[in-house]
């Protein structure tokens, strides 16, 4: 196959565009910069520029790009910046491939298991609503771009992914130092669930599903989430270092700012995978101690 892929760049994306490779793939990167060689093809989502011929031959079209949302604090620019980083970027894919004579097969466009807001008693599966917040709006948001795809015809897939865990990048790299030195802890109670999945099973779940039948919303994430607490342990006995000291809530929420901070540390959902499972597809990394144990070894 021949795939597309935004955000190519990224944890997950480099990750998926080697990992296709490897199984015989052809992979062509969206750039906003000019193209370097054939591997590349130039597009512009803030101005909502991509040419045609960008998709000549690809079979599929792996869409990753966005703002890093908890790279910046939340302030109102930033946020907006999240969300056109989001919008922009899927309705010039979908209404560009929705035009074309020959079209891409296969759509799989980000999106978040934010979409279902917070709860510490709630198991969120495919079906259920979307909740309230910034982030399940902007997951919302996002999925209605990818519309026009749809309509033409395209397979589309959204990836609602949960804590992507590698200690190349994401959550796990930042925590694995202070992990390391005995200075982990749980946040605030750690009562909130982390719904997390580890980079090769992220990987190998977008694989299954450029070939797969299923549409809509596909969560990824592993079939045991656990507790911020549970991961707290489990990372502490991997790394054979005490984690003892909970974390309060106004550290993180003066450095971060309150509202970043609950989203990503102090509030969570449990996901599971159900599409994914129902399907056929079987996880590596079921549990989080064996995925911390392969991942860390590597």
């Amino acid at each position: 196959m021949k795939i597309l892929i935004t955000g190519a760049s990224g944890l997950i994306g480099q990750a998926l565009s080697g990992e296709l490779q490897r199984l015989g793939h052809q992979t062509v990167a969206a750039v906003r910069r000019t193209p370097l060689n054939d591997k590349e093809v130039q597009w512009d989502p803030r101005n909502g520029v991509m040419s045609p011929e960008a998709f000549l031959g690809v079979d599929a079209v792996v869409h990753l790009a966005g703002a890093g949302i908890g790279d910046k604090r939340w302030t109102d620019s930033y946020k907006k910046e999240i969300l056109e980083s989001r919008t922009k970027g899927t309705s010039l894919l979908a209404t560009t491939m929705a035009g074309l004579a020959t079209k891409p097969k296969v759509f799989l466009s980000g999106s978040a298991i934010g979409i279902y807001g917070e709860s510490d008693t709630t198991t969120f599966e495919e079906n259920s609503a979307a909740g309230t917040g910034f982030l399940a709006d902007v997951c919302v948001k996002w999925e209605e771009a990818a519309a026009p795809a749809a309509q033409a015809g395209i397979r589309t897939v959204f990836l609602r992914t949960g804590i992507v865990l590698s200690p190349k990048g994401g959550a796990l790299k930042k925590q694995l130092p202070l992990f390391k030195l005995g200075l982990g802890g749980k946040f605030g109670n750690g009562k909130q669930w982390q719904s997390w999945i580890s980079i090769t099973d992220e990987v190998n779940a977008i694989i299954h599903l450029l070939t797969s039948n299923l549409s809509g919303a596909v969560n990824l994430t592993a079939p045991q989430p656990v507790t911020n607490a549970e991961f707290t342990k489990t990372l502490a006995k991997v790394v054979s270092r005490p984690a003892l000291l909970p974390i309060p809530s106004f550290g993180p929420k003066a450095l971060l700012g309150a509202e970043l901070a609950d989203a990503l540390l102090f509030t969570g959902q449990k996901v599971m995978p159900s599409a994914l499972i129902a399907d056929g597809f079987t996880f590596q990394h079921s549990t989080l101690e064996s995925a911390l144990r392969d991942l860390l070894k590597k």
